[in-house]
Formats: C-alpha cells, sequence, structure tokens
C-alpha cells in the first residue's frame, strides 16, 4: 500500500520528499507554492530534478494540491485569469517534480442558478487543459458539502469529466471526510458506493486517495478532518474501505491534524496494521 501523508515544501521539494520517507511513507502530498497565494512560483530547476529523482529511486508516489482559494467556478473574467495562470504554475511544478498529478477541488458557486456553476467548470477545465501539455492529470476532489452542496455525487464528478474536451488529462482524487460529511458514505455503505463507482466508471479515472476521519457526523455537511479511527466514521468503517480492491493501488495520502502527541509516522504505523489485519 502506498501511504503517507501532506508535508511541508518549507525547505524545498527534494525535502519534502526526504520527510516523506523519515516518516515511514510509501507517497506524500504537498502544496507546489503557497497554499494562501494564486501568484505564480518562480521555482528551482534543481530541487525540482532532484525530488523528482529521489522519488524514483526511493519507489515514492507523490501528488500536489493546489492553494486554497482556487476555485473552478469563479464567475468574475479577471479572477478566471488568475486562476488559470495559478493552475498551469502548480501543473508545471507538479511535473517538475515528477507527480501523478495536481489535486483541486469540485468548484463552488453561490450564485442564483446552479447549472451556471457547472458550466464555469467545464469552461475553465477546457481553458487550463488546453494549454497543458504534461503527463500529470489535474485530479479532481469531491467536496464536503460545505458551503455549496457541488461535487458531492460521484455522478456530477463523472460527468464533468465527460463533458471537458480533455478528459484524458482529467483523474479524480476520492477524500474520505468529504464523502462521509456530504452523506455519499455513511461509513455503513461503502459495498453500495464502490458499486455505484465501478457501474460510473469511477474508479478507472480515480489517481489518489485522501484518508481523513470526520470530526463531525455524516450528512453534516462540515468539512472538519479527524485523525484515522478517531472521528466519526471510525475504526471498523476505515479498515473495510482500506481493504477494497479499488483503492489498494493508490496513493492514499493523510491530511490529518499532526503532533508532538501523534505524529503522522504514528498514525502511518497505525493505518498500516488496520490495512494488514
Amino acid at each position: 500500500m502506498k501511504l503517507g501523508s501532506h508535508v511541508t515544501i518549507r525547505n524545498g521539494y527534494l525535502a519534502a520528499a526526504q520527510e516523506a520517507v523519515k516518516l515511514g511513507g510509501k507517497a506524500f502530498q504537498y502544496f507546489p507554492k503557497n497554499p494562501r497565494s494564486l501568484s505564480v512560483k518562480s521555482y528551482n530547476l534543481s530541487d525540482t530534478d532532484n525530488c523528482a529523482r529521489f522519488c524514483q529511486e526511493n519507489g515514492l508516489v507523490s501528488i500536489a494540491h493546489t492553494p486554497y482559494m482556487t476555485n473552478l467556478s469563479i464567475e468574475d473574467p479577471e479572477m478566471q485569469q488568475v486562476m488559470i495562470r495559478s493552475i498551469l504554475n502548480d501543473l508545471d511544478i507538479t511535473e517538475a517534480c515528477g507527480s501523478i498529478g495536481l489535486v483541486v477541488h469540485f468548484g463552488k458557486y453561490k450564485g442564483p442558478e446552479p447549472l451556471q456553476g457547472y458550466k464555469l467548470m467545464i469552461d475553465m477545465l477546457n481553458k487550463v487543459l488546453m494549454n497543458w501539455k504534461g503527463k500529470s492529470l489535474l485530479l479532481i476532489e469531491n467536496n464536503a458539502g460545505q458551503g455549496v452542496k457541488m461535487g458531492i455525487m460521484l455522478e456530477e464528478l463523472v460527468q464533468i469529466r465527460k463533458l471537458t474536451n480533455y478528459p484524458e488529462k482529467i483523474g479524480y482524487c476520492f477524500d474520505t471526510c468529504h464523502a462521509f460529511a456530504s452523506g455519499l458514505w455513511s461509513g455503513h455503505n461503502w459495498t453500495t458506493v464502490m458499486e455505484k463507482g465501478i457501474k460510473l466508471g469511477y474508479f478507472t479515472n480515480l489517481k489518489a486517495i485522501h484518508l481523513n476521519d470526520s470530526a463531525f457526523p455524516s450528512s453534516s455537511f462540515r468539512d472538519r478532518h479527524a485523525n484515522v479511527g478517531m472521528g466519526y466514521i471510525g475504526e471498523n468503517n476505515m479498515k473495510e474501505f482500506l481493504n477494497t480492491s479499488v483503492i489498494r493501488d493508490l496513493p492514499i495520502i493523510l491530511e490529518t491534524p499532526s503532533s508532538q502527541e501523534y505524529s503522522h509516522r504514528d498514525e502511518i504505523k497505525y493505518v498500516y496494521t488496520l490495512a494488514n489485519n
């Protein structure tokens, strides 16, 4: 199982990959730049090359994640251009680091006509991907439904990908906390969710997992992560999830709280015991 956690790039991309190994990970996630900025970042090619080489030599798989402010359903034309430049910059860094893809949340639109939000998202994806020639994929992540209930159903993710001009450049990232918070996964219906995903073709293009427990009950529409086995999803439901064939070969990333008392190194060990028992 390719398990790991989100790591900082504070000391560079190579250092992030090295930190992932120190934590006992076989995978990791990082922000290509400041997660609170949409500015285009100039990056050190030597550092990204060394990161890619280190990952290849150590059997590490990595994914990147767009900044918090990224919204595929933004309406303002000026902000659309800012967003497009930012995502393309993130994709450049993702590719340079040898990462399989860049995670971006499903769009959020607060206007009076929900359909407009989907149209804006498809248009944004087309504008980004028409200019993207690399191998790294754009990985659309399911939402928790907090604020706007877009991107909470597998049908939405599959349909959006189909309606773009470049479906071959798009994959998915499945977040367990988001799925639980949105009500897609109750914690007890994983077989039903899995069967639906297989029928829709969702799992064919699933490339990464965010493994997070939830600090709030299912259908709460609240996006608050908890450590695996310590939230409302719970140990038994997480164990069932980890032992299903559709996710076993994918990079599985913890985005959970980490402290001196309970670090990601500790949690990675714990998750491995869950998956192997």
